[in-house]
């Protein structure tokens, strides 16, 4: 608009009445212009944040590390679960009454750094493998058998009962090194156990599994367990039942995600603000939260993830953010195209082709993540699939072994778009 008007002023020929307008529009007319274009922009801004409202502040990072490589002070990183720091114990008098029972007992938990169709295999298989118990007092040949560990899965999906709690949506959570734990379960020991032995050393052999195992691996997350307590009094919220509690945000870091460590009815909803956190609840009373503060990563020369640093988080523009604040979905290829490369941890795929396939038998590499979620209203059988195809652009070389397991996370954030349909990945 300045632009326009000093154009069309020095093609005024009358020098007089050039200066005469050139006065009013700079004194009056220039500055509504500047007054109009500092409007837009600050709606442009609005726009721009309301769509954007705390993108990002709840995404998952994940990774992992030796138990003896754990740093307690890492800013961003910490265990899954608190006692997987702790070195483990094998309490000989569970394992002595359990073979007296005729039970199975857990040893210990091993990471096998393969694919999931060897570990789906190895653990439906129901092989035995030999190992070594040594005590003080003897040593003891033993059988063990594999099965998968829920642990960290069941800690998924705690997680997104929380989630729903705080009014907040979900998304598929991109961690492939939960799911690569398994548990060495006692089946037989040569021998007779006393209880006041000491166990001084446990070896178990995997065979030709024995180069994908790892022990005393921690799998980590960026969540960290905290507690808030409101900095005044619940005041009655405008329902006039509930009581409102605001928990201040500035010393903790308003640049994270926060969530209610809540899984019952206590908690109404939750509201955030820039620097508040309102927890709507029937407590009339000032009470400790107890919260999960998802921390925002950061680069650090101090502080490195041990494995590599993996997420769910999706590339900021606002197109996409705009898409899913709007939550339509678009009954097209080119939408599930826009959704696959939304992600960060789909750098290194390429999504070939989608094509509709009839029921039956699949040649899927892929698992469902979100296995957690019920659907009340579809049955799973007779569903016609919608096979998804890859291809590698060069995955990392020392996470080649999670490749199927990134495409696991792809395909079960389309599943949550399309549940009329059974989704699979394959390589193309």
């Amino acid at each position: 608009m300045k632009d326009m008007i000093l154009e069309r002023l020095s093609k005024m020929e009358d020098l007089q009445q050039r200066r005469m307008l050139r006065d009013l529009m700079s004194g009056v007319f220039l500055n509504l212009v500047d007054y109009q274009e500092d409007l837009n922009r600050r709606l442009e801004q609005r726009v721009f944040e309301e769509v954007g409202e705390y993108e990002g502040k709840y995404d998952v990072f994940v990774s992992m590390c030796r138990r003896d490589e754990w740093d307690p002070l890492h800013e961003y990183l910490f265990p899954m679960i608190v006692e997987d720091t702790e070195p483990g114990r094998i309490d000989l008098s569970s394992i002595a009454s359990g073979l007296r029972g005729g039970e199975a007992v857990r040893l210990c938990t091993l990471f096998l750094a393969c694919s999931h169709k060897d570990i789906q295999h190895l653990v439906q298989s129901n092989r035995s493998f030999k190992g070594k118990l040594t005590t003080s007092r003897a040593s003891y040949d033993i059988e063990f058998k594999l099965e998968r560990n829920m642990v960290y899965i069941q800690e998924i999906e705690r997680l997104y009962h929380i989630f729903l709690s705080n009014g907040l949506p979900w998304k598929t959570l991109n961690h492939p090194y939960a799911h690569k734990f398994v548990d060495a379960v006692l089946t037989r020991l040569d021998g007779e156990l006393d209880e006041a032995e000491e166990v001084l050393e446990l070896t178990v052999h995997l065979e030709e599994y024995e180069s994908f195992k790892r022990v005393d691996m921690i799998p980590l997350w960026n969540i960290q367990r905290l507690e808030l307590k409101a900095g005044g009094f619940p005041v009655p919220a405008l329902d006039r039942i509930n009581f409102e509690h605001v928990l201040s945000l500035r010393k903790t870091g308003v640049q994270h995600g926060y969530l209610v460590d809540v899984v019952d009815d206590t908690v109404r909803y939750v509201k955030r603000s820039e620097e508040e956190l309102t927890v709507v609840s029937s407590l009339d009373q000032t009470v400790v939260w107890q919260m999960l503060m998802l921390v925002e990563p950061f680069e650090s020369v101090m502080s490195k993830p041990g494995y590599g640093l993996m997420s769910n988080r999706q590339k900021q523009n606002f197109i996409d953010s705009y898409h899913r604040r709007q939550g339509q979905v678009v009954r097209s290829r080119g939408d599930i195209l826009r959704l696959m490369h939304s992600f960060v941890a789909a750098e290194s795929l390429e999504l070939a082709d989608v094509e509709i396939c009839t029921p039956g038998t699949s040649s899927a590499i892929t698992y469902e993540l979100n296995r957690f979620i019920t659907d009340e209203v579809r049955i799973d059988n007779g569903k016609w699939r919608m096979c998804l195809r890859f291809k590698n652009q060069g995955f990392a070389e020392s996470l080649s072994f999670m490749a199927e397991d990134v495409l696991s996370f792809l395909v079960s954030e389309v599943q949550l778009m399309f549940p009329e349909y059974r989704c699979e990945g394959e390589w193309a």
